[in-house]
């Protein structure tokens, strides 16, 4: 698989979780959704620094 394709699906992946867990957790609380998404985000970005980054 293609580093390029590997990077798309991962970010697909954490677009999902996101979307997901807005709609079904979130909705109509902005200052929630955004510690939420936030938090997401730190946490796919430590999983890939830990994990998934190449040298």
């Amino acid at each position: 698989m293609s580093r390029h394709v590997a990077a798309a699906l991962y970010v697909a992946a954490m677009v999902a979780v996101i979307v997901g867990v807005d709609f079904l957790f979130l909705r109509g609380r902005f200052w929630e959704r955004l510690a939420a998404n936030i938090g997401i985000v730190f946490v796919f970005a430590a999983f890939y620094l830990l994990f998934l980054r190449r040298t």
